[in-house]
């Protein structure tokens, strides 16, 4: 089943310097130590930094003026959501003089390592033997810690992998490709390894694979715009791939323990398997994802109760989820 592609104004990168794109809303306690993180992140790059930031009320545009008075800032108005902060971010760049050459799309609670954009963007281009190129390309993610590895890398959705992580959990059934879409096989995370998607936390974006692409979904206030735009990006020829050498922190969010973000990001995961699949497979994909969340409720998981409430409701789906 074909899917579509938001109608929206495609970017027209140049060959100028790299597109650091940050999406804020109410940021100011993290943003401080992202902006002091980047000189040594970028290292080697000729970059310049536009932040969208989403109508927020605690500080953050003064701070970003204060801190990276030569950042170009877009201010949407509104709580646009994340997607559509990457499209203004991504507009405004192209408005520079010259455009730029390539996209890193980051959360502002990302800490990168010395030296980790130059191996992200450098990695971009590359011809594949299989085919394809890689358009998209994420760092190794560790825990606040610093120590603890992040299982970043996911499998494109499908019931079976749905059925599998309801009845073993996604852990476990990572092993197994038929039977998750979590990756969780250490030697992945060990070498240069294509995905269907990755967590967007942190990912250099080609300026060819933009000029395919065109605009990330909007429609995804939250959660699974970056899948929808992996997916879709590979349709194209254009891979994910992690390159282990380029490294980066994540301090994370509240996504699992909060049940309005969890309910969130389920229904936006059964929402894009929809636009990729006929009725009769899409009911079976939210009954199987059904079945995982309502077993978990049965644990009293808070967060998987109200996502199964969602998930059984009749009209969850058709409409925008939103703030």
């Amino acid at each position: 089943m074909q899917f579509s592609q938001p109608a929206a104004r495609r970017p027209d990168p140049g060959t100028g310097p790299v597109a650091v794109i940050v999406v804020t809303w109410n940021s100011a306690e993290v943003l401080p130590e992202f902006l002091a993180s980047l000189p040594e992140g970028t290292a080697g790059l000729d970059w310049r930094l536009v932040v969208a930031d989403n109508d927020s009320a605690d500080g953050t545009v003064d701070l970003i003026r204060s801190l990276a008075p030569d950042a170009t800032i877009v201010q949407t108005g509104r709580n646009a959501g994340y997607a559509a902060g990457v499209n203004a971010a991504l507009a405004a760049a192209a408005a520079w003089d010259g455009g730029f050459g390539t996209a890193l799309v980051c959360n502002p609670d990302v800490r990168m390592r010395r030296g980790c954009a130059k191996v992200l963007v450098d990695a971009l281009g590359e011809a594949l033997p299989g085919g394809g190129r890689v358009g998209i390309s994420v760092p190794l993610l560790y825990e606040e810690d610093g120590r603890t590895l992040l299982l970043s890398l996911r499998r494109e959705s499908r019931v079976t992998r749905a059925l599998g992580e309801a009845v073993l959990g996604n852990r476990r059934a990572g092993r197994f490709p038929r039977w998750s879409e979590l990756v969780t096989d250490p030697v992945a995370y060990e070498r240069a390894t294509v995905a269907d998607w990755a967590t967007g936390a942190l990912m250099a974006v080609s300026g060819e694979c933009l000029q395919a692409c065109g605009a990330w979904d909007e429609s995804f206030f939250l959660y699974s715009e970056e899948t929808e735009y992996c997916l879709r990006a590979r349709d194209l020829g254009f891979v994910t791939r992690l390159e282990p050498a380029a490294t980066a922190t994540h301090l994370g969010g509240d996504s699992q323990v909060s049940p309005r973000l969890w309910t969130l990001l389920t229904l936006n995961r059964v929402r894009l398997y929809g636009r990729r699949h006929g009725p009769a497979a899409t009911t079976a994909f939210r009954a199987a994802v059904l079945l995982r969340e309502g077993s978990r409720a049965l644990l009293g998981r808070p967060a998987s109760l109200a996502a199964a409430k969602a998930l059984a409701s009749p009209s969850a789906l058709r409409a925008t989820p939103g703030p």
